[in-house]
């Protein structure tokens, strides 16, 4: 009897079906940081299926991880175990090689790894919280734009507005003009008021030199988080910031590490006051909850990058967590594509219990005409 039951779970948690979709989001503006400029914004949504339950994650990359999914990994999963998710994705990881264990590649991986936690935690009727073991009841944002193609009017809208929602901290991008960032700075901090933490972002735009230089005349403006002064490729340039930086100004970078020795060389390194990690780019829910535990065993605050739906129950699992990232753009994404996702209060975000797996349903109707 045993056997048979063992067999018959077994057997419901086949893999039938693997299928990746891409989504462009146009922008409601064109918006620009230090570094990069963009009209819009792609999701790559992935499905699986096993026995009656459909499980869903996603990245925000190229429509050609969407392809990469269904050429290069989809048939990895076909018809093995759902429940199995280490076996799984280490699978994914090692066939990956040859097209290297980062960027698109790990993209898409990422998205798989996600999908497969939701389809698991559904398959158990659990939110993913819950399977995961909870940490935190909540996770804590901090509102995330301020590009640094907004008027000063918009910029002190947008983050006015987050502030008297009551979101306690909020970033701004700089970097694209140096010479104009104080004065945006400014504004910014004229905006939220003296309460507000501010936080600003350069994308890796500065010099060193200039990074030293914002990073003592932004700490006059009450900013207490300064994310990639310089390329967070530079690691010896983000220690040397942060061994110069004004008390109470940290240090923050990790969104481009794609796995867990690129977090392991940033911690050895010195290089962050707070490490960041984006679950879309480094392994899923898995690579997330593994920077985490790095994070939590050096002793330092960790923080999750865009993406605040996804991110919400692996944070709430991690002891470590300190503050995610609400990103304007993914933030309005994810509301307009999935039911499920529930709106900051009091600067947290919190999960719905009576829903299972992230929470999350794709809303294909709506989604249709955004299809690649």
């Amino acid at each position: 009897m045993k056997d048979q039951q063992e067999a018959v779970i077994r057997d419901t948690a086949r893999i039938r079906q693997v299928k990746a979709r891409a989504y462009r989001v146009p922008a409601e503006t064109p918006e620009a940081d230090g570094t990069l400029e963009w009209e819009s914004t792609t999701l790559v949504l992935v499905e699986i299926q096993a026995g009656s339950c459909t499980g869903i994650g996603y990245t925000y990359s190229s429509s050609a991880a969407a392809g990469f999914i269904n050429s290069e990994l989809a048939d990895l999963l076909l018809t093995q175990d759902a429940l199995q998710i280490p076996h799984l994705t280490q699978t994914l990881i090692r066939n990956i090689r040859n097209n290297g264990n980062c960027g698109l590649a790990m993209m898409a991986v990422s998205a798989v790894d996600t999908a497969l936690w939701d389809l698991k935690a559904r398959m158990l009727e659990l939110p993913l919280c819950r399977l995961l073991g909870q940490a935190k009841d909540a996770m804590p944002v901090y509102g995330s734009g301020g590009f640094t193609d907004y008027t000063r009017g918009r910029l002190q809208e947008q983050l006015g507005g987050w502030a008297a929602q009551g979101i306690s901290s909020v970033k701004m991008k700089t970097g694209a003009d140096p010479e104009l960032d104080v004065a945006r700075v400014r504004a910014a901090r004229e905006a939220v008021g003296p309460a507000t933490v501010l936080f600003v972002d350069a994308n890796g735009a500065y010099t060193v030199k200039q990074a030293l230089d914002k990073a003592a005349r932004f700490a006059a403006l009450g900013v207490t988080w300064l994310e990639e002064p310089v390329s967070s490729d530079n690691l010896e340039g983000l220690r040397f910031i942060r061994e110069r930086a004004p008390a109470g100004m940290n240090i923050a970078a990790g969104e481009y590490a794609w796995n867990l020795a690129c977090f392991r060389s940033m911690l050895q390194a010195g290089a962050v006051d707070v490490l960041q990690a984006d679950a879309t780019r480094c392994g899923g829910i898995s690579g997330f909850l593994k920077a985490g535990h790095l994070c939590e065993a050096a002793g330092l605050p960790f923080s999750s990058h865009c993406a605040p739906a996804l991110h919400l129950h692996a944070a709430l699992a991690l002891p470590s967590f300190f503050t995610g990232e609400y990103f304007y753009d993914h933030a309005r994404i994810e509301r307009m594509l999935f039911d499920g996702v529930s709106p900051p209060r009091q600067g947290c975000l919190l999960p719905d219990l009576d829903r299972p797996g992230l929470g999350l349903t794709f809303k294909h109707r709506d989604a249709e005409k955004f299809l690649i």
